[in-house]
């Protein structure tokens, strides 16, 4: 769990470097992550949406280590809600890619799957470990 949240933490973070500095983010290959940079989506409230990425992703890791390290239980159930949270919210923006804006950011997707995947592995982990 935590590694994946890192992981996550680590493409928004890339995701927020490359909006501050300008650019746009690198995508190889695969073309979209240009289209969706320059998209009015890629901001809310006049901040890009990657800075709440990066605060979402932040919390998440703290969240995943204290369970890790601790076993705190309010931990593992703060990671929980947040990933609900997390999942709802990257619904939204992958439905914005593929419905509105027409172009897909493998960033975006890949940040996309950490959260369903971290959400899916805390699941698991307060199933097992329930009384």
């Amino acid at each position: 769990m935590t590694f994946i949240a890192a992981v996550g933490l680590g493409i928004a973070a890339y995701l927020l470097a490359s909006r501050v500095l300008g650019e746009p983010p690198a995508c190889g290959p695969v073309k979209g992550c240009e289209t969706v940079a320059a998209s009015e989506y890629a901001t809310m409230f006049g901040v890009p949406v990657a800075l709440f990425g990066v605060g979402f992703s932040a919390i998440l890791v703290t969240a995943c280590v204290l369970w890790w390290r601790r076993a705190d239980r309010r931990a593992l159930y703060t990671s929980y809600g947040l990933g609900l949270a997390g999942i709802i919210a990257v619904a939204y923006l992958t439905y914005l890619e593929v419905f509105v804006i027409g172009a897909i950011c493998v960033w975006c997707a890949g940040y996309a799957v950490t959260i369903v995947a971290g959400w899916a592995l805390t699941a698991a982990a307060a199933w097992q470990t329930s009384d």
